[in-house]
């Protein structure tokens, strides 16, 4: 074992700066000036103190070289004393023999500018002072061929006192390492030591390397505790670092197959890691100059995982991010939610879940800073949606707030909310309805804040929190939705008004669906902006397409979701390996519940609580339901929704029915009464289909020009806008025909390819 006990930091002397000599000449040459006049003004004046205190002087002095005589070893200290009595001796000899011999001889008048110019000229002081530097300044003159280092400490030494970036700093108390047999190591520390009165200078890692022609990043400075920036600690451990990384394996995988140039990650690092029962936490950041960029299923391949559930990245979208590694899955087992869990806490979240590194997953039924907010939630059927919009539903109740709930699939997705919420509208006709009462509430509240001046609103002051739930509206606005084409462009049309009117009057929404485009929720640009405020959750999907939809611009460049799996893996080995086997593998339990959850540009993975389902419903959910009375409007608010819902609901039913919507008047119910809504009625009964769209599209883009998508919808006018949305997503993302022409909403050809669909 390595020997890295380091002794004190020993007291060096300072070497004394160009500043510091020179003004130290200056004045000790001021008091000889001074000193001259007196030795030859004084002898000549008659002033008896001045002639025994000159006299005294001289005694004085000889009493102390006589003293310092005697001292072993012999003369030492004399030599010492008398360089420092030199002034003070001579300057009382000379003024003592003017004032001893009558008269005055030619050699009195130089004697004193004599003396004066000898003492101005040596400074005699001022040397002495800096005898202590003679050594180094010897060693700094001999030149390094003459006198080879009589020591790996002296060689040392020699290597920082030649190096140009060192200045004109002394590395002192050098000292080598050694192993656990006791043999020297090329490892060693020592003192810098800088001039007095500077700092050390601050040189990087690949400076300090240079100075001892060692590998970057084995030499660094580090201050000395109780000392100034005059003195650092130089650290150069060249073997005992790369042992350590030797024999690491983590640290030699990383470097190995992440961090090379063709790695998994190239040039990430590895900062720190633990080491768990069940998981392997790599703390990773990425270079000064490079954004961090972690690939999950590269990184899986380096560690030779073969379940990508096992491999999990969280990253901040900038420099830093986390690696877990597990054994097995630790969310295969989770408790059911309690009261606790599903009361908003005063940030406006509740929790969820759990994270798979045992941290809560929260998210928010209400932003106190931002306003209400807007949810997305996408999931196959399995994924565990339904279950995930019941716990938040209950949470909602719990926590005092007004949930309006539209299930289209007549009830079925949410049967524990009927009944247990405000509003809860089944089916398709009630959607719509339950989205015209949802705008008539908006508007009501709009036109009493405008009234009092209110920018604003608080929870229950005046009005309760209410949140908008519409769950399985890919039954409305999918491509191959089974309804109405009019009906389906009045439920586009509110819920694009939707957006315009929550965040500020306590009124947030949320869209479930098996696949959602934004393109079909109105302004995808605003909900892109209001889900940051809120949580997209993304559970197990069909296509990766779906992905795309739900994620549109709400995840930062660079970060990537992976698809969650339908079956946690057992360690049974992959479908790879039992195909090549001919084995059947064994299949784990469903990942329901499981999703990747984004909140403000940062993705993470979570698994709602578990619930167990008995005769077809979840009586778990029902009790945390019924824990709680249910939140209700403000009676005027409640007339202006019940009666707009009910007029919206006729008019939903007659257009599901195939009438004409000329006939029987327009939908928008936003003031509880039927208005008209230009641009949501179409005359044109024939629809286009999306091979001729793409057709158009690609024509259109064939001049070269980037078009924006409103000028793709007016130029083609004959086509359905959600029929475009889906033909331009195709082109995009299934082609690969179409592509962003520098900003979304922009598009222009691949190449300048063209070509018919």
């Amino acid at each position: 074992m390595a020997v890295t006990n380091q002794p004190a930091v020993q007291t060096e002397p300072r070497l004394l700066s160009a500043r510091s000599i020179r003004r130290r000449k200056r004045g000790e040459r001021l008091a000889y000036g001074a000193m001259t006049l007196g030795v030859a003004i004084g002898p000549h004046a008659g002033f008896w103190p001045a002639h025994l205190g000159v006299a005294g002087i001289g005694y004085l002095s000889l009493k102390v070289l006589w003293a310092a005589a005697e001292d072993e070893p012999l003369g030492q200290r004399m030599l010492e004393f008398s360089q420092t009595l030199i002034p003070g001796l001579t300057a009382s000899a000379a003024y003592l023999a003017q004032l001893l011999i009558p008269g005055t001889p030619w050699w009195e008048w130089t004697l004193a500018p004599a003396w004066g110019g000898l003492m101005v000229v040596t400074t005699p002081l001022t040397n002495l002072a800096r005898q202590e530097e003679l050594p180094a300044l010897a060693a700094e003159m001999t030149p390094a061929l003459e006198t080879a280092p009589s020591s790996y400490p002296a060689y040392r030494i020699r290597q920082w006192d030649v190096a140009k970036s060192t200045g004109e700093t002394r590395l002192t108390g050098v000292h080598q390492y050694a192993n656990g047999e006791g043999q020297p190591l090329q490892d060693f520390w020592g003192t810098v030591v800088a001039v007095q009165g500077d700092a050390v200078p601050e040189l990087n890692e690949k400076a300090l390397a240079a100075v001892f022609d060692l590998p970057p990043g084995t030499v660094r400075l580090q201050p000395i505790e109780g000392s100034g920036p005059g003195r650092m600690h130089l650290l150069a451990r060249p073997t005992l670092g790369a042992t350590e990384q030797a024999t690491d394996p983590i640290h030699r995988l990383w470097d190995a197959k992440v961090a090379s140039p063709n790695g998994a990650a190239p040039g990430m690092i590895l900062d720190n890691y633990r080491l768990e029962p069940n998981r392997i936490a790599l703390r990773v950041s990425a270079p000064d100059n490079q954004i961090i960029n972690l690939d999950q299923k590269k990184l899986a391949r380096a560690f030779k995982y073969k379940d990508l559930t096992l491999v999990m990245v969280e990253t901040d979208g900038l420099g830093d991010g986390i690696i877990s590694l597990y054994k097995t899955h630790p969310l295969l087992q989770l408790r059911e939610a309690t009261v606790e869990d599903l009361t908003m806490a005063p940030d406006g979240t509740i929790q969820i879940g759990l994270r798979p590194d045992g941290r809560p997953a929260r998210i928010a039924l209400y932003d106190p800073q931002m306003g209400a907010v807007t949810d997305l939630l996408a999931g196959s059927p399995g994924a565990g949606k339904s279950v995930t919009l019941n716990t938040i539903l209950a949470a909602e109740r719990i926590s005092g707030v007004v949930s309006i709930v539209a299930d289209a699939q007549n009830g079925m997705s949410l049967p524990e909310a009927d009944g247990r919420v405000y509003h809860f509208g089944k089916g398709i006709a009630a959607t719509g309805a339950t989205l015209a009462g949802s705008l008539a509430l908006g508007k009501y509240r709009e036109e009493v804040s405008s009234a009092n001046g209110w920018s604003s609103a608080e929870i229950n002051d005046p009005w309760p929190l209410v949140n908008v739930t519409l769950d399985e509206l890919n039954r409305i606005l999918a491509e191959d939705a089974d309804v109405p084409r009019h009906f389906r462009k009045w439920v586009t049309g509110m819920v694009g008004d939707e957006q315009s009117t929550g965040r500020k009057l306590l009124k947030g929404i949320r869209f479930a669906a098996q696949s959602i485009h934004l393109e079909d929720l109105g302004d995808k640009d605003r909900i892109r902006a209001n889900s940051k405020n809120g949580s997209v959750w993304l559970g197990r999907t069909n296509s990766s397409t779906t992905q795309h939809m739900a994620t549109d611009g709400v995840l930062p460049p660079g970060v990537t979701i992976e698809p969650i799996p339908q079956y946690f893996n057992l360690g049974s080995g992959s479908e790879i390996d039992a195909a090549f086997h001919g084995k059947e593998t064994k299949r784990g339990p469903l990942t329901a519940g499981l999703a990747n959850i984004i909140q403000g540009g940062t993705l993470f993975t979570a698994r709602t609580w578990f619930t167990r389902k008995e005769n077809k419903t979840y009586p778990g959910l029902i009790a945390l339901y019924e824990s709680a009375p249910i939140p209700v409007l403000t009676p005027e608010e409640d007339r202006v929704f019940k009666a707009a819902y009910a007029k919206a609901l006729e008019y939903a039913e007659l257009l599901l029915s195939g009438a004409d919507p000329k006939d029987v008047g327009h939908g928008d119910f936003t003031s509880g009464e039927i208005s008209d809504a230009e641009g949501l009625i179409d005359d044109e009964d024939d629809e286009l289909p999306i091979p001729a769209i793409k057709h158009l599209i690609v024509e259109l883009l064939a001049n070269g020009q980037d078009w924006e998508i409103r000028a793709i919808r007016n130029r083609i006018k004959d086509a359905n806008p959600l029929l475009i949305n889906t033909a331009i997503g195709e082109l995009q993302n299934d082609d690969k025909q179409i592509e962003f022409a520098g900003r979304r909403g922009t598009y222009r050809l691949v190449h300048n390819s063209t070509g018919d669909q």
